[in-house]
């Protein structure tokens, strides 16, 4: 298949960007987006021009590092599906397909395609520790947790950081991410000794660094690679408002 790109090229943050066009030809349908990147490289590094910068690790949809707006939607148009896990049978012999890193003030751009998502680590480290016993493995039932409240642990769980919550939401939004951290540990005996100090660092870390605020339009969940549901924010919503009504009482 022959295909058409529109990819934005950008020296830095503090520079101005544009999109630039280039033409593939014989691409095959089975090759993952990024596989379809490297082929886009090798051509230009052949014909002695500069390769586009993207993020990439695993290729396995479990890092969270390859996000890449593709056509208007995070990650592209297939649904749970990481970009790394794109094909290119999701196209069309002869389409343009606009390639874009992710919009947000949070999130400067490194270069191209690649941003700076170090704002979601600092949020993490904001959040703190869980206060655990280290050492050797703990007998498995030591601490008996009803599986339905565990198995919807895991479902927090499972996000991957990859920043298409905030790709997607108009207002660029991470609550959907932070939410989902929140909800795995306060859902979980371990994580409740720092719960309430927890939820008030990580909310005032994300205000901090300039993510917007949530409008309940769904588009995080729409397009979350891992389809975390947007109840997590409500449930975090509640952790908050408990946190700061027992922080007001202890005063």
């Amino acid at each position: 298949m022959d295909i058409k790109l529109k990819i934005w090229r950008q020296k830095n943050a503090s520079t101005k960007g544009k999109f630039e066009n280039y033409e593939l030809r014989e691409v095959s349908p089975e090759m993952s987006f990024l596989e379809m990147l490297d082929y886009l490289n090798k051509q230009l590094i052949e014909g002695g021009k500069e390769p586009v910068t993207f993020e990439h690790d695993c290729r396995e949809g479990i890092c969270g590092t390859c996000g890449l707006y593709i056509n208007g939607r995070p990650h592209g148009p297939a649904t749970h599906t990481t970009t790394c896990e794109l094909h290119m049978r999701e196209f069309k012999d002869g389409e343009t397909i606009i390639v874009e890193p992710w919009r947000s003030k949070a999130f400067p751009i490194i270069k191209d395609l690649a941003v700076d998502r170090s704002a979601f680590d600092k949020i993490m480290h904001a959040g703190g520790f869980v206060s655990i016993d280290t050492g050797s493995a703990r007998e498995a039932n030591a601490i008996p947790i009803n599986k339905k409240i565990s198995d919807r642990a895991f479902d927090a769980a499972v996000c991957i950081g990859c920043g298409a919550c905030v790709a997607a939401c108009k207002n660029s939004s991470a609550m959907l991410f932070v939410a989902a951290k929140v909800s795995q540990y306060a859902m979980l005996p371990q994580g409740k000794v720092e719960a309430a100090d927890r939820v008030q660092r990580m909310v005032a870390k994300m205000d901090e660094l300039g993510f917007g605020f949530c409008s309940n339009s769904y588009a995080c969940e729409f397009d979350c690679p891992k389809g975390i549901s947007v109840e997590f924010i409500a449930q975090m919503n509640r952790e908050f408002l408990s946190a700061k009504l027992c922080s007001h009482k202890n005063h």
